[in-house]
């Protein structure tokens, strides 16, 4: 038998951006403090889809990205294993969706625990939102992905309302975070935005299938 290196035939090729989305300002974007939002959308059928939203510090939206559905393929979800969903949803589509924008913000928020990994990826900070409490009994948010032995270890902070987690292999982000939310961003949403996503999310969806679809339905 021969010998050699086992190839990964099909890698994982970085996410194209589907849709991007710049506001009008009268200032330049990198001067305004602003925080980007970025979450990951199963579309069905093992695809998924990342969108990342930057907003000033009064909410209002500077720049969107998303991304047309990416989808690894069996042998790589084999041989990725329980790495797959951090590596697909953090490294590739939110890399590639933060590197790709024109906006730098003082850090970026995620709501999923797989999706905190783009911080391998990225020179910025980066924390999770994590869900708010729910009364006893009441069911998790769907979106929500809860940390799993696949997912980074995260160390918990408090910005005001929110509680969150950082990387624990980022520590040095907590002081970079804690001081942008006090100086500029202390009235700032961190939940709502992600939402926003979701549904620009569908409506690009929406508008991507065209009439067509609705002819079909």
């Amino acid at each position: 038998m021969a010998r050699g290196r086992f190839p990964i035939a099909a890698s994982i090729s970085s996410p194209e951006t589907d849709t991007s989305v710049r506001m009008p300002s009268t200032r330049k974007p990198n001067s305004v403090p602003s925080v980007g939002f970025l979450t990951v959308v199963d579309s069905g059928g093992g695809s998924f889809l990342g969108g990342y939203l930057v907003l000033n510090a009064s909410g209002r939206p500077l720049e969107f990205q998303c991304t047309a559905p990416v989808k690894a393929n069996r042998a790589q979800e084999i041989l990725y294993g329980p790495t797959l969903h951090p590596y697909l949803w953090g490294e590739q589509i939110g890399g590639a969706l933060i590197s790709k924008a024109r906006t730098r913000p003082l850090f970026v928020c995620t709501d999923q625990s797989h999706t905190l990994a783009v911080r391998a990826a990225v020179d910025l900070p980066v924390i999770q939102v994590l869900p708010a409490a729910k009364p006893s009994g009441g069911a998790p948010p769907k979106h929500n992905i809860t940390a799993t032995s696949s997912a980074e270890p995260a160390e918990r902070l408090t910005l005001g309302r929110y509680s969150c987690a950082l990387s624990g292999s980022h520590l040095t982000d907590r002081a970079t975070v804690e001081r942008a939310w006090k100086t500029h961003l202390d009235d700032l949403h961190l939940r709502e935005p992600f939402e926003r996503i979701r549904e620009a999310i569908t409506e690009a969806q929406r508008t991507a299938a065209g009439p067509a679809s609705g002819a079909a339905a």
